[in-house]
């Protein structure tokens, strides 16, 4: 429901029904409690909202990674790393503080050292797995709660000639299969502060000696919770960067 006001003191009031006969009934009640006012019934078109309130969007860019729908990537000059993520009900398109402050910190270790074997924790649309592939990478794991997003991570890793990623439907960090691919140079988690809380011991756990850790879905006040919790198992905190209100930490594990 939503209401809104024209300018001239007169108020409209929004109700959206699923059904034609939820709709009359609304309208019934409408005419029997206040007669004065009009009602009628519209039909509003079945889209994917999210998706076309996303198309045309600008490109993304960060260092050397453009990041773009199909309809931007056409005019961008070569010799950049451009990743095709389509507008999508997926996390991910670049634009929002938390991807751009892992793409910031995925340029400043690709100039320092190798990505080498990546994963990706709430992968989302896959674009920072993408990334990391385009950018030298030598394997890519991502994992999402979201089956929609997982199904979408692969396709984008598909539309982007991008081998060597696999986006998987799991919960946590500690399962067989992300185990059995341990250590991994490069450790992505963009979600939420708690979350990343929780999984310190295991993302610790998993990331290689010398291996870099990049947080975000971080508030600038959530930051340094998430600091401290990985501090406290061993790693050694890098940088911060800030984004659009948004905070992204990296952290490193001791290479003895």
């Amino acid at each position: 429901m939503d209401a809104k006001e024209d300018g001239r003191s007169v108020w409209r009031l929004d109700a959206f029904a699923e059904t034609q006969e939820e709709a009359e009934a609304c309208v019934a009640i409408i005419e029997d409690v206040a007669p004065e006012l009009t009602a009628r019934i519209e039909e509003v078109i079945d889209r994917d909202w999210v998706t076309l309130s996303l198309e045309g969007l600008p490109p993304v860019e960060a260092g050397p990674f453009i990041v773009a729908g199909s309809h931007a990537l056409t005019r961008q000059s070569p010799g950049r790393i451009a990743v095709l993520i389509e507008a999508g009900p997926a996390f991910g398109t670049g634009h929002h503080g938390t991807t751009l402050g892992c793409l910031i910190a995925l340029d400043e270790l690709r100039r320092n050292r190798p990505i080498g074997k990546v994963l990706d924790l709430g992968t989302g649309s896959g674009v920072l797995a993408i990334a990391a592939m385009k950018a030298g990478a030598t394997s890519a794991i991502g994992t999402d709660i979201d089956l929609d997003s997982v199904l979408v991570a692969n396709e984008n890793a598909e539309k982007n000639n991008v081998t060597g990623f696999t986006a998987m439907h799991v919960t946590g960090a500690n399962t067989p299969r992300i185990r059995r691919s341990a250590p991994y140079d490069t450790v992505f988690a963009n979600i939420l502060m708690r979350p990343l809380i929780g999984l310190a011991p295991d993302i610790a756990a998993l990331t290689a000696p010398g291996g870099t850790i990049i947080l975000s879905g971080l508030l600038h006040h959530q930051a340094p919770p998430v600091r401290n919790a990985f501090v406290a198992r061993g790693l050694d905190f890098q940088k911060r960067i800030r984004e659009d209100g948004w905070s992204t930490l990296v952290l490193r594990k001791p290479a003895g």
